[in-house]
């Protein structure tokens, strides 16, 4: 209250108290000033409580001083306003409200422009449309009523700019309060379209841009149907421009609406584009710019027409003549051009010209369409790649940029990352976007040549980003182009007037030029390269000195590549090489990332140049040592030390390793992941290279680290952690003595664990047979005779598989003995005993267990698991003889009754097919015309076993074929259709090329067998109970799972509408398709946002029933955790959908917020996923 009253003194002080009326004015404006700096102070402590009267004060008072003279002190009230909103009751708010509306239609500008400011204050202070408040509705209307008169009334343009303005802010952050006020509000907006000003015109299409986003349908299709009359009628080309750019405005902010109109607007914008308007032709560009990337599915058929306009617009130059450089550029050659060319200097330039407006937008159109029809690239390499590169010659610099970045989009686009791009069938069919973007490689260099050494730091930074996409799309691409690129790289390294982020850039594109080609294309020019890298690290910015250092360790590489014999000399460069990075390497008081670039390079220097340093090393390598004791710049030394260890030089470790290897030990039980893996790394190549200078001292240190490292908590660690051990059983099998502790325990412990897999279990196989290898006591353990019989069993398999043990004649006995015992496990353990052994010695056990099979049929299922070891493990050469006996073995069991005997069968028959598949896959295929549903089932099984996820002979033939397979969708019996599904998903997963081409004819049977089809379903009684059975969900589960693989590998051939309809009706299904389409939902959401957001509010309602659905209380309390699951499953979903921009905008999802927070259950998952999703982006970002 003292501060209020300070405040709000005035001018009016005695005069007596001061010398000069000045000093008395200034000092009571200071107290003014100094007052409300107080009270803002105070007014952001969340201590501050104000009672009634308080507040009534404090509130009068800030509005009072919103009117004073001084302009510092209204800055100071507006920004006290912020603060105050949340602190004062709800009629409070409702008087600063009400108050800055009067002020803002005052006659007084500054007044006006300061309730303007402090009414967006407020309005950005209240709480989000979803969460529900009472106050930001209560606010929001009573503002709205205000400023649609304000804006209706067009007596003073800028009372009227300052309301749209808050309008606008207003509609984009509660546009969900305000549906009943829409209407209104599209009334006042419609005719401010017409206004004589420019920037009311402006102002209004941002209003109608963020109304959009929230109005309901009613209102959306008025103002469209407004639009679309008024374009129509075309009264004056002012206006025409106006609804042209109000109609891109709305597809940038709710293109998921406007696409079922498109068909009405775009005819009417090509019409336009005829017109001879330069800012019409660019506006109407624009608006087909944002129809390409809001409105993917309904713009299609019109992409060939924007394609089309953009060309025919990129070269639209009226006014300027290009013939003379293009003269200029065919004279081109590589080795005359002048190295101190900077580019015209006698620019043209017309003040008036507004044609690069146009130039502009059709190249960020022509950007908009690459990036988003990806299925269009090989078109894009026929018509608008060499359309771009034509224009690398644009003479207006923003024009230029566009037009690169354009292409940049199309080189992303065309990353082989994208498993089809490279697909080796698809090579066969001619013409790729690869191969097509590598014959216009010769056109990109020679457009970029002259650009290289423009004047303009823009255009030059534009080419090196241009030269890094292209090289990474096509490694080894400038091999030719070398020498026409090397003396650009260089001009802008040396050009004095470039600047820091150009010579950042350039350092850049030569290291990646330089990883991605072979060295001896650099070793003519390594002598030109080299003075330029090292004048950049010794650069004082730290940012150019770290890139030059990966640039230098990569030109170490070039000149001493250790994996080949090229012989060139080295030695004049070394000594440059080294001074400029034991520099940085020695300095202690540079950027972080330049002491580990240095560590590097210097690890790489000396690993590829280390029998040239001669009296320089030992002093580098105690340098490493102290690096190695600092916390900072460990690991980067570890990984130095690794490079260093495992060169082919053999560089002289030894002067270090007694201090280096007990810290290298105390480094494993850090807790950082990233260390200890390096640190693994590390020992092992150090044991392995320099065993004669390893003591059992520092192998003690070692050892006495490595119990906690063998755990599943992570396999990574604990096979690095076994690799090491391996090394050392190798290498110092003494040492292995002082295992048989701890260590033994864990690795016996992780070899129980269930999930010993990949690397880790590889790891753990070399290690024991390396343990073997050394002679050392085994250490035995009798629990149970089970274990032991298991162990034994596995044991004979292993060594069966390897030596021919027919000499042991009681064997047969003893294994088919273990398939009558109790134990599922030994049973499990017979079975792949019998076929390894098999595999030794085909001749004597493969006649054997056939005829087992034949004559014991309840061994009959251990026995074909035998079989089916025997023709995965046996060679080729050794099973063909007996083909025709196994094939006519299986086919008899193919009819089995029993679903798992058919499934091995089945797996058999696929694996026996791979050994001469150009007899047995047509005779599989014959198959299908059996009688017998088994039996087709079966053979559909079969053709899955025969797809890989690599490379087989067999690959051709089941192109040719797998249609024929895939045709049993059609099959009248389920189970058969079930098996086909599950094929097609081990096909688009393993081998997408095989399926691709067949998609239009196989989706509509997939989709078809995602409904729910009521005559599946029936009534089962239980006792007194009736139980339901859907005997379609299995085969609707395997239809949604093969959906869910075809978003992975088969994205751009889908109809992604249509695919959404069905994830749609999955997300209504059943509760274990519920969670596939919760995934898929999630997966979309990152995919295709535009697509989704699109049907965002048909795919809110669903997520919304499943978390509100509440279980019965007296469930069971499985029903009761899968409903949990559910729910938190819906909820990732929902996350994920707000990653989407935009999606919170619309009102069906802003209403399920809301419901969300106030439901404590639900925000508590929310919550929940929201911190596991940000918390696992920020690990994904950690560079282990």
């Amino acid at each position: 209250v003292e501060v209020c009253a300070l405040a709000g003194i005035r001018d009016f002080m005695p005069s007596n108290i001061c010398q000069s009326r000045r000093t008395q004015v200034f000092f009571v404006y200071f107290l003014r000033f100094m007052a409300t700096n107080d009270l803002m102070s105070e007014l952001q402590k969340d201590s501050i409580k104000l009672d009634d009267d308080s507040e009534r004060k404090v509130v009068k008072m800030i509005l009072k001083l919103l009117e004073d003279k001084n302009g510092e002190v209204q800055n100071l009230a507006v920004k006290c306003l912020g603060p105050l909103v949340s602190k004062v009751k709800e009629y409070q708010v409702e008087t600063i409200v009400d108050t800055l509306c009067t002020n803002m239609l005052s006659d007084k500008e500054q007044l006006r422009d300061i309730s303007s400011i402090g009414l967006k204050t407020v309005i950005g202070e209240l709480p989000p449309a979803s969460s529900g408040s009472a106050l930001a509705a209560s606010v929001c209307k009573k503002i709205t009523g205000r400023l649609t008169s304000a804006i209706a009334k067009q007596e003073d343009v800028s009372v009227q700019l300052e309301a749209l303005d808050i309008m606008a802010d207003m509609l984009c952050r509660q546009g969900g309060l305000l549906v009943n006020f829409h209407p209104s509000i599209l009334s006042c907006l419609l005719p401010q379209l017409t206004s004589p000003r420019l920037a009311v015109r402006k102002r209004t299409i941002i209003a109608l841009g963020h109304l959009v986003m929230s109005c309901g349908n009613l209102v959306f299709v008025d103002l469209i149907e407004h639009l679309l009359s008024e374009l129509s009628r075309n009264e004056s080309m002012s206006t025409t421009r106006t609804y042209i750019q109000c109609i891109a405005a709305i597809s940038r902010q709710a293109g998921h609406r406007i696409g079922e109109y498109l068909e009405k607007i775009i005819p009417l914008v090509v019409k336009f584009c005829s017109v001879d308007d330069d800012e019409l032709r660019e506006y109407c560009i624009q608006a087909f710019e944002s129809f390409v990337r809001r409105c993917p599915k309904e713009v299609y058929p019109h992409v060939p027409t924007v394609i089309s306009i953009c060309l025919k617009y990129l070269t639209y130059d009226p006014n300027y003549n290009y013939d003379d450089e293009d003269e200029d550029e065919n004279a081109m050659d590589a080795d005359g051009v002048d190295e101190d060319y900077q580019g015209s200097d006698d620019e043209y330039s017309d003040d008036d010209d507004m044609s690069w407006k146009v130039r502009r937008a059709a190249a960020k159109c022509l950007d908009a369409v690459v990036s988003t029809r990806h299925e269009m690239l090989p078109e894009f390499y026929r018509t608008v790649s060499p359309a771009l590169i034509a224009r690398f010659k644009e003479r207006e610099e923003n024009v230029k940029a566009d037009v690169f970045h354009a292409y940049l989009s199309l080189l992303k686009q065309t990353r082989p990352a994208q498993s089809w791009l490279c697909d080796p069938d698809a090579m066969e069919q001619g013409e790729t976007p690869l191969t097509m973007l590598q014959s216009q490689v010769s056109m990109i260099v020679k457009a970029l040549h002259k650009q290289m050494k423009e004047k303009s730091v823009k255009t030059r930074q534009c080419c090196f980003n241009m030269l890094t996409e292209l090289v990474n799309v096509l490694p080894g691409a400038l091999t030719q182009h070398i020498p026409v690129l090397i003396p650009g790289i260089i001009f802008s390294l040396n050009d004095k007037s470039s600047s820091s982020n150009l010579k950042i850039d350039a350092l850049s594109c030569l290291y990646v030029i330089l990883c991605n080609h072979q060295p001896k294309v650099f070793h003519p020019h390594v002598q030109a390269i080299v003075p330029p890298v090292v004048a950049c690290v010794g650069d004082p910015f730290y940012k150019i000195t770290s890139e030059a250092l990966l640039v230098t360790q990569q030109l170490v590489k070039v000149i001493r590549p250790l994996d080949q014999t090229d012989v060139f000399d080295a030695s004049p460069y070394i000594s440059d090489l080294f001074a400029c990075t034991i520099k940085r390497l020695k300095a202690a008081d540079i950027d972080q990332e330049v002491k580990e670039r240095a560590i590097s390079c210097m690890g790489q220097i000396i690993c590829n140049l280390g029998d040239s340093l001669g009296a320089d090393l030992p002093g580098t390598l105690h340098i490493f040592l102290e690096r190695l004791k600092n916390e900072i710049t460990r690991l980067t030394t570890v990984k130095a030390l690794t490079l260093i260890a495992g060169s082919q030089l053999k560089i002289n470790l030894r002067p270090i390793l007694g201090e280096a290897v007990p810290i290298l030990a105390s480094f494993l039980r850090k807790n950082q992941r990233a260390l200890k893996l390096s640190t693994l790394a590390a020992l092992d190549i150090l044991v392995k290279n320099y065993s004669d200078s390893v003591t059992p001292a520092m192998i003690d240190a070692v050892l006495a680290e490595l119990p906690p490292l063998i755990n599943e908590s992570d396999m990574h660690v604990s096979q690095m952690a076994i690799s090491f051990l391996t090394t050392l059983a190798r290498v110092h099998p003494d040492s292995l003595s002082k295992i048989s502790g701890s260590i033994l325990a864990e690795l016996i412990a992780l070899v129980r664990s269930p999930l010993l897999q990949g690397g880790a279990l590889s790891a753990m196989l070399e290690f024991f047979q390396a343990l073997v290898a050394t002679g050392t006591a085994n250490v035995k353990n009798s629990r149970s005779t089970d274990s032991i019989r298991l162990l034994a069993l596995l044991s004979l398999g292993e060594v069966g598989h390897h030596v021919d043990l027919s000499g042991q004649p009681e064997l047969k006995t003893v294994i088919l003995d273990a398939f009558s015992s109790a134990s599922e496990e030994v049973k499990s353990a017979a079975s792949y005993a019998l076929g390894s052994i098999s595999v030794g010695n085909l001749p004597e056990y493969l006649p054997f267990v056939l005829q087992e099979i034949s004559g014991q049929p309840k061994r009959q299922y251990l026995l074909l698991h035998s079989l089916k070891e025997i023709i995965s493990s046996a060679s080729v050469a050794g099973l063909k003889p007996y083909v025709e006996n196994v094939w006519a073995l299986l086919l008899k069991h193919c009819e089995c009754t029993e679903e798992g005997t058919r499934n091995v069968v089945a797996e058999c028959l696929g694996k026996l097919t791979l050994i001469d598949p150009e007899t047995l896959l047509p005779r599989l295929k014959g198959y299908l015309l059996s009688g017998s549903s088994y039996a087709r089932s079966s053979v559909v099984t079969a053709v899955k076993f025969t797809i890989s996820d690599h490379p087989q002979t067999i690959d051709p033939l089941l192109k040719n074929c797998i249609g024929d397979f895939l045709k049993t969708l059609e099959d009248p019996d389920l189970n058969v259709r079930r098996v086909a599904l599950v094929t097609f998903n081990s096909a688009a997963h393993n081998k997408p090329s095989l399926i691709r081409d067949l998609l239009d004819t196989v989706l509509p049977h997939l989709y078809n067998e995602t409904k729910v089809r009521k005559d599946l379903i029936r009534e089962v009684e239980m006792g007194p109970f009736k139980h339901t059975v859907d005997d379609g969900l299995d085969i609707r589960k395997a239809a949604f799972e093969c959906m869910y693989t075809l978003l992975d590998s088969c994205l751009d051939r889908l109809d992604i509408f249509e695919f959404l309809n069905h994830v749609e009706d999955g997300l209504k299904d059943h509760y274990d398709i519920k969670m596939l389409t919760f995934l898929m939902l999630a997966r979309l959401s990152s995919l295709c946002p535009s697509a989704v957001l699109q049907r965002l509010d048909r795919l809110v309602e669903p997520l919304r029933a499943t978390c509100t659905t509440k279980v019965k209380a007296n469930s069971v309390k499985q029903e009761f955790e899968k409903q949990d699951e559910l729910k938190r499953s819906a909820m990732r979903a929902v996350v994920a959908l707000l990653t989407i921009p935009e999606a919170e905008k619309s009102p069906l999802m802003s209403e399920f917020q809301s419901q969300i927070s106030s439901n404590p259950e639900l925000a508590a998952i929310f919550d929940s996923i929201q911190r596991d999703s940000s918390s696992a982006n920020m690990e994904s970002m950690d560079t282990t």
